[in-house]
């Protein structure tokens, strides 16, 4: 298979699925003229016209309303936020619109919307620009959350997000967008909700998603130096959750640590540690560990960001506590 960037992965999926149906619009800060703030929709514009590929002004709140009108009247927007920190000021359309308009209807209405752009932290952005509100997104009935690790996997379920008729919320990250992968040629979908076994491995279970995997798969290398096998898991999406294949693995390894950037109060990794402790129980050997970022705003300062994001120092110790090592 070809090696693409992650950003064309993205770019090739929303341009095959406007391809496919002329019902599918993109529309955001810079996505046209400027070809993407991170270059994801260079040449959309080209292709398909500013009918299509839609710049708006600076007012998330607004360009997201008008992108639930136009998905309540049989249209399939796209809505890029520059950053998932500024899906702030369009929370109220997101939550109290989006997710609710099939319920509030009686089914009269469906949404078929994809909210999608960079999460998390990026580097030196400091705290209002560095937030991963996965959970918060997560929490709400009547969205889908989707957060791909690896290019091949994000072409893969943002079609399927596309084309899904509830409204999905796909988060990427701004330090993942040059990363390449394999990408074959012709089309394929991933399904929402279906988690992927990574690695194989028999003595410990490794949970994560999105960009922290590439923290999982550093671990996981550091730990086999030590004779310590590890069974990695990518969730893919956190709504819906594949408890079960994070269940099954368990039940093999008997240990499980999940890393995920989000602050830990009210995380994924608390919904995976309840979840397993009911389902799983008796097949731990040990307590199950988590590693997240640290209870702060994230600052500036390069250290302190090393020091409060999850690393392969941390998830280190928290296999080894598991290992009782």
């Amino acid at each position: 298979m070809r090696e693409i960037q992650f950003r064309e992965a993205l770019g090739e999926a929303m341009s095959e699925e406007m391809r496919r149906d002329e019902k599918v619009f993109l529309m955001g800060e810079e996505v046209a003229e400027y070809n993407g703030a991170y270059k994801v929709s260079q040449g959309m514009l080209d292709e398909f016209g500013p009918e299509r590929v839609i710049d708006t002004p600076i007012a998330e709140l607004g360009f997201a309303g008008v992108g639930v009108g136009a998905a309540m009247n049989g249209l399939r927007p796209i809505i890029e936020f520059m950053t998932f920190n500024f899906s702030l000021v369009a929370i109220d359309q997101v939550i109290n619109a989006a997710a609710k308009m099939m319920s509030m209807s009686g089914g009269q209405f469906s949404v078929p919307i994809v909210f999608r752009g960079p999460t998390g932290n990026a580097g030196m952005l400091s705290s209002q620009h560095s937030q991963n509100f996965e959970n918060w997104f997560a929490n709400t009935p009547g969205l889908k959350v989707v957060v791909p690790s690896n290019p091949y996997d994000a072409k893969g379920l943002l079609k399927s997000s596309i084309r899904d008729n509830d409204p999905t919320i796909f988060m990427e990250s701004e330090l993942m967008y040059g990363d390449k992968g394999e990408v074959p040629e012709g089309e394929y979908l991933i399904p929402i909700g279906v988690a992927d076994i990574k690695r194989e491995g028999t003595d410990v279970t490794l949970v994560s998603f999105g960009k922290m995997m590439k923290t999982v798969y550093e671990a996981a290398d550091e730990a086999a130096k030590e004779g310590i096998s590890c069974e990695v898991i990518d969730l893919r999406s956190v709504r819906p959750i594949d408890y079960a294949t994070v269940v099954n693995s368990v039940k093999k390894t008997n240990r499980i640590v999940v890393v995920e950037e989000a602050w830990p109060l009210a995380a994924i990794s608390s919904e995976i540690t309840y979840h397993i402790q009911k389902f799983a129980f008796d097949y731990l050997d040990a307590p199950v560990h988590r590693v997240n970022s640290m209870d702060v705003p994230l600052p500036y300062a390069p250290t302190l960001i090393d020091a409060i994001l999850p690393n392969v120092k941390r998830t280190m110790e928290a296999i080894k506590s598991v290992m009782y090592r």
